[in-house]
């Protein structure tokens, strides 16, 4: 059983930037970020490999940047330029299958971070 703990939201202005972090409270293969705004479907932002490997949503690959510390088996999120659309719950999720996190199907999720981008 793992444990997924998002932290970094808040209030932010738009063309800002922040950091999202998710601890896991074990060692993970892969994880990922996904966000949902109000009245909208869970959307995938990026996923990562224990070993560095990515995959990017399309739409998300210019301004997020998704990275982790192994060692402190922590996954971060970084956005820059952020608009007012980026604003939503942004959820952490980690699985030993790679497509099974990429897919939204992962076996862990945490509880969720909010973003808010004020314009």
């Amino acid at each position: 059983q793992v444990q997924l703990v998002e932290s970094g939201g808040g209030l932010v202005q738009a063309g800002g930037s922040l950091r999202l972090s998710c601890a896991a409270s074990g060692r993970t293969f892969a994880m990922g970020w996904f966000r949902q705004a109000p009245g909208k479907q869970r959307e995938l932002v990026a996923v990562i490999s224990s070993g560095g490997y990515t995959v990017y949503s399309d739409s998300m690959k210019d301004r997020f940047f998704i990275s982790r510390d192994n060692a402190k088996n922590t996954m971060y999120l970084r956005i820059i330029s952020l608009k007012p659309e980026d604003a939503a719950v942004y959820y952490c999720s980690a699985d030993s299958d790679f497509s099974k996190v990429q897919d939204g199907r992962a076996e862990y999720w945490g509880q969720g971070t909010q973003v808010t981008v004020s314009s």
